[in-house]
Formats: structure tokens, C-alpha cells, sequence
């Protein structure tokens, strides 16, 4: 099945850049991203098992600000684009950066929100010493997005030895030198980087605001009934 969505959603993607790369509008660019975040949101919460209603938000405005920011980071420091938001670029990179993110998000917020539940008794006790939500919730929250970076500090400390990544390849096949094309992957990496760890991070701050009552004690609806 898997096999088969990816199929359909790649062929329904190839006919969608035709007309974006022939229409190459900023503002098209811009809410085609905005609509794939949207549906990343929606993948995060899903896969999670957490309450739609209390998390999409938050969770979509992690994966807008940390994406787009990591988008510009590379766009506009690392290429040095006069257009930023030319869709060669932006969408493409975007997509990229979001994937990673998506992943990143999914491992992060689960744990984070599963190891407070698992381990409710700690989290009360260190309440009950007087210290703050955020106090009690930070083992929890560095626990979280240790996990989350591990499959990309992972694929960093590996690539060249174990694996030739997508990216590099790709630009080598279509005729890069492989001097170039290294140069454009180290610096793809560092962005995925960047945005898998500021969304991860966002993701979890947004949440919390909303998560836990007044008495720091997680709500009952944060999970799927």
C-alpha cells in the first residue's frame, strides 16, 4: 500500500511542478508550501496519536516558521539567490527540509509527551519540589530531541563512507562535478539540520502551552481517546 501511495502521490506531484515551474509565481510558490506544511501537520498529529483539536495549530506553526527559515538560510546566505522564492528552490529545497522535519517531529513530540506520561510519578514529585513546568519538563524535552536528531546526526556521520545521499547523486547524474555537488550536500545537511531541530524544539514549546492546566499536571485529552 505504501508502495502505491507513493506511486500516486509522485505522479500527481510531476503533473502539479509542470505548472508550477511554468508559472513560477511567488505567491503560488509560497501557498503550494503553506499546503504541504499543512499536510505534514496533519501527518505529525496522526502518527503521534495525539488530540488533533489541541495540537494541529501549534504543530503547524512549528513547521511553518522553522521551514521557512530554514529555507531562506539557504536560499538567500548559502546560494545567494536574487529571487528567493523561485520555485526551483524554494519548493523543491522546501520539500526537502519538510521531509526530514516531518520525521524529525513525529519521534520528538511522541516521546516527549509518552516519557511524562511513563514516568508521571518523577514528573509529580519534581512538581512538588517547586519546580516550574518547564523545570520538570526539560529531561523530558532533551530526551525528546536527542532522539529526534539521531537519524539525521546519524546519516551525517556516515555519508561519503556508508551512503552517497539523493541530492549529490542527483546533481552528479545530471553533470554537477562532484566537488560541486558535495559542496551543495554539506550545506543541504546543515540546513535539514537546522530545521529538524528548531521544529522539534518550536513543536514542543507551542504544545506545552495548551497541554498542561494551570497546576502543571498534563491534560487527560492530550492523547487519542
Amino acid at each position: 500500500m505504501s508502495t502505491i501511495r507513493m506511486t500516486v502521490q509522485l505522479f500527481i506531484m510531476s503533473i502539479i511542478l509542470v505548472y508550477l515551474f511554468r508559472f513560477d509565481n511567488r505567491w503560488i510558490n509560497m501557498g503550494w508550501l503553506t499546503f504541504m506544511i499543512s499536510f505534514a501537520a496533519f501527518r505529525v498529529v496522526g502518527s503521534s496519536d495525539l488530540n488533533v483539536r489541541r495540537f494541529i495549530r501549534p504543530i503547524f506553526l512549528s513547521l511553518f516558521i522553522s521551514n521557512f527559515l530554514a529555507i531562506f538560510y539557504f536560499n538567500f546566505v548559502i546560494l545567494r539567490l536574487d529571487n528567493v522564492f523561485t520555485v526551483r528552490y524554494f519548493v523543491i529545497i522546501g520539500g526537502m527540509l519538510l521531509g526530514n522535519a516531518l520525521n524529525g517531529n513525529i519521534i520528538g513530540i511522541r516521546n516527549f509527551y509518552k516519557d511524562i506520561l511513563r514516568n508521571k510519578e518523577r514528573y509529580l514529585f519534581a512538581l512538588g519540589n517547586g519546580a516550574t513546568v518547564y523545570e520538570a519538563t526539560l529531561p523530558y524535552f532533551r530526551n525528546a530531541l536527542i532522539t529526534a536528531l539521531k537519524p539525521t546526526i546519524a546519516s551525517m556521520a556516515t555519508i561519503g563512507i556508508v551512503s552517497l545521499p539523493g541530492m549529490m547523486t542527483g546533481q552528479i547524474l545530471g553533470g554537477s562535478p562532484p566537488q560541486t555537488a558535495i559542496k551543495y550536500q554539506i550545506a543541504i545537511m546543515i540546513a535539514i539540520l537546522m530545521s529538524v531541530s528548531l521544529s522539534v524544539t518550536l513543536t514542543i514549546f507551542f504544545t506545552m502551552r495548551s497541554s498542561f492546566n494551570e497546576y502543571g499536571i498534563l491534560k487527560e485529552d492530550v492523547f487519542k481517546s
